[in-house]
């Protein structure tokens, strides 16, 4: 009788015996992801029914397999597959557990739906927002007293696992772990009208901000208003910061300044994403992920889709390295005077 375990074999009987080793491919029955309730959905996925159905009819035509070889996911399985990674953060076979499939899948999955988001985020996240500049000014004066404003931008740090290569000691940060700085602006709605991810860890707020398109776009006088940063940046008279030591008058510009900032966006996307508390990914795909996050959060936000529970936000206490300018010192004046005296 000839080996069963050879490549060629020609003995009817170790034919027979290598049938009896061969592994069959099962095929296992994957549930329907919408077929419960939209409480349920919320925890796994942070979309309701309706809000997931949206997001198939958006990426569909990008991420649909041309065939159903194989079992081939469905559009809705992927997107399903997606969203929980994104709001658990949890390793990928955890992810693959739960939705009964396999890790490689699972990774291959979050990537396509990661690369069909990417692209809408020139739809989604616009400066200074969909809604009329005027219409953005009200909201901000509304919940802060604060005139004027389009917009308030700042930072945050997405945690990543040390890069391999030349450049690892470039994205650690200044709390001594490896990141990306991320630069977002948001509206009052926490709706996000800018992002840029694609900086490492260990590079300040500000230098981000100045490399920025939306700097380039402010100083030039495109938009009428001005944004909102931290002591971190340097005051233009585009971008308004607190004062350091204020005084009686200066100390109501402080409040409202405080009110109108940027950091309730970040507790907010963080909570709804938990992927963003670390990413054990390579720079590139962190970007992307982070990316697609913004992208899915403002897909919420404009669906009124349940907001989780904001924790209190991290103070990097980030000092600044450019000085202010004195137009902007003076306009930051004339507003105490005007506004908060």
């Amino acid at each position: 009788m000839a080996c069963p375990f050879l490549r060629d074999v020609v003995d009817e009987e170790a034919l027979v015996l290598r049938r009896a080793f061969r592994r069959e491919r099962v095929f296992r029955d994957r549930l329907d992801p919408l077929a419960f309730p939209d409480d349920h959905l919320y925890e796994r996925y942070r979309f309701s029914a309706d809000g997931i159905r949206y997001l198939c009819r958006l990426l569909g035509p990008r991420i649909k397999h041309r065939t159903a070889r194989s079992h081939a996911l469905s559009v809705e399985q992927m997107v399903c597959v997606a969203l929980r990674f994104f709001a658990s953060g949890a390793f990928l076979y955890s992810v693959g557990d739960a939705e009964q499939l396999n890790k490689a899948t699972i990774c291959r999955t979050i990537r396509s739906v990661c690369l069909a988001i990417k692209p809408l985020a020139d739809v989604f996240i616009s400066f200074p927002g969909h809604r009329r500049l005027c219409d953005i000014k009200e909201e901000f004066y509304r919940i802060a007293g604060f005139p004027n404003v389009i917009g308030a931008v700042d930072c945050t740090h997405i945690r990543i696992k040390a890069p391999s290569g030349a450049h690892e000691a470039d994205f650690v940060n200044r709390k001594s772990f490896h990141s990306i700085n991320v630069q977002m602006v948001c509206n009052a709605d926490c709706v996000i009208s800018n992002v840029v991810a694609k900086w490492p860890g260990s590079v300040h707020d500000s230098r981000i901000f100045r490399a920025s398109e939306i700097y380039q776009c402010l100083s030039q006088g495109e938009f009428s208003g001005v944004l909102l940063g931290d002591r971190g940046y340097g005051c233009q008279p585009f971008l308004l910061t607190p004062f350091t030591d204020p005084q009686e008058a200066q100390q109501a510009y402080n409040h409202a300044h405080t009110r109108a900032r940027v950091e309730m966006t970040f507790g907010l996307l963080k909570a709804r994403f938990h992927c963003l508390h670390k990413l054990r990914v390579s720079p590139v795909r962190a970007c992307d992920i982070t990316v697609a996050c913004a992208v899915l959060h403002n897909v919420a936000c404009l669906r009124k889709e349940r907001a989780p529970r904001v924790p209190p936000a991290m103070d990097w206490d980030n000092p600044a390295i450019f000085p202010d300018d004195d137009s902007g010192r003076l306009l930051r004046d004339q507003y105490v005077l005007n506004y908060f005296s």
